[in-house]
């Protein structure tokens, strides 16, 4: 009999070790989540959101999120014999068209991984 309450007691301890593992993951994935949005995330993406807006019909040179990285606006769009134009653009995303010598082509872009966008005069 005694041996049966060891033996539960060792699994409720593991079972405790997994859940206790997993709030620890649950919490550091909110602290990563909350860093990488920060304390004033909405009002720099309304503003963003209000500068695209305002840039439909423009060139523009457009910075992405490290993580967020896009080939052919690195390569193309954001180099001096390619251009980068708003065509529209709504709270969650961005439509645009990027001009090389190779051709032109249409991408939609999420905003949230936009991190800056700039009119090229």
């Amino acid at each position: 009999m005694e041996i049966v309450a060891y033996v539960f007691g060792f699994f409720g301890f593991l079972a405790w070790l997994q859940v206790s593992s997993l709030e620890k993951r649950l919490s550091d994935l909110e602290r990563e989540l909350t860093r990488m949005k920060g304390t004033s995330y909405h009002q720099d993406r309304s503003a963003l959101v209000q500068a695209t807006k305002s840039y439909i019909g423009q060139q523009v040179r457009i910075d992405l999120k490290e993580d967020h990285e896009d080939v052919d606006i690195f390569n193309y769009g954001n180099s001096p014999s390619g251009s980068i134009t708003v065509l529209d653009s709504d709270n969650e995303w961005l439509l645009i068209q990027v001009s090389s010598k190779k051709g032109t082509i249409r991408k939609l872009i999420r905003m949230e991984s936009v991190e800056g966008i700039s009119v090229i005069k």
